[in-house]
């Protein structure tokens, strides 16, 4: 036998004794190497939440609030959640998200229609990136002030305009920001094919730059499901809006209802979270490439 025979033996059998266990009776694991299924490390994280929240309700934060409790436990927020009713809920929930959604689709129709532009124009990328920096660096807070002045306020049960603003503004910046990176993204090689063949920007953009934006455009927005949901309820918070997530809250609060206020809140992340699942379901039906699916 060679000297590299001898060699490998020895080394296939000292592997074999470091993956034995002390005892010698079978394999330790590697915990590392362990992979546990998405939802199932999820289910683990959300449960640690309610029982942290719920120990936390108990113990440390069971007397804060002045005159009431102001940290509810979690059966307590589900009893005020059953209390209120599916017409609460519905008849509230049914106008943010008719703001959210407006918003939504007129917010990310700019930013694609001005980032494919860019590309078509390349003058234009100074302005459209300032405007959208203006946009993000400007309190959304002074904004909802100055839009109580200039929009008047809706019929009871009718989406908000400034609620409608605020969304829209909300997902701007990062559907700009990701298409921009996405469109820049093409193969040069591909793009250069397009003008040989005597192919203008605008050709390439069709051909090419869109087709290679597509995941981070998906991206951007799927992250602006939950901003567009959260700009309008910040929205409803100015004026004097009268159905909405934000005048419930506003009137849970000055009932010192704490049980209502976490409700709605709770509510409101699992409205944005489904919405954001939503969106990831169908960035993998229309860019399976992005997510390493075929």
């Amino acid at each position: 036998m060679s000297a590299d025979g001898v060699g490998g033996g020895s080394g296939d059998a000292l592997a074999a004794v470091a993956a034995q266990a002390p005892d010698g009776r079978g394999a330790r694991i590697a915990w590392e190497d362990v992979r546990l299924p998405s939802w199932l490390v999820g289910a683990i994280g959300l449960v640690g939440v309610v029982i942290a929240w719920w120990v936390l309700a108990e113990t440390a934060l069971a007397g804060v609030g002045a005159g009431v409790r102001a940290v509810p436990t979690p059966p307590e927020v589900v009893v005020g959640i059953v209390s209120a009713g599916w017409d609460f809920y519905a008849r509230n929930f049914a106008v943010t998200l008719a703001e959210a959604g407006i918003g939504y689709l007129w917010g990310n129709a700019i930013a694609l229609v001005l980032s494919a532009a860019v590309l078509v124009v390349p003058r234009l990328e100074g302005l459209v990136m300032q405007l959208a920096i203006l946009t993000y660096c400007i309190p959304i807070v002074a904004i909802g002030i100055v839009l109580v002045v200039i929009i008047p306020v809706p019929p009871a049960g009718q989406p908000a305009g400034n609620a409608v603003f605020l969304a829209a503004l909300s997902v701007f910046f990062t559907t700009v920001v990701s298409t921009l990176l996405g469109l820049k993204a093409a193969d040069r090689s591909a793009l250069d094919v397009v003008t040989v063949y005597g192919g203008s920007r605008l050709m390439q953009l069709r051909k090419v730059r869109i087709v290679a934006a597509l995941p981070s455009a998906l991206n951007a927005l799927q992250v602006a499901v939950p901003a567009a949901f959260l700009g309008a309820v910040l929205g409803e918070f100015f004026g004097k809006v009268q159905s909405g997530v934000g005048p419930a809250m506003i009137a849970a609060q000055q009932g010192l209802d704490a049980p209502r206020v976490w409700g709605l809140a709770l509510v409101s992340g699992l409205v944005a979270l489904g919405g954001f699942a939503l969106l990831g379901v169908v960035a993998r039906l229309v860019a399976p490439w992005a997510k390493g699916a075929t």
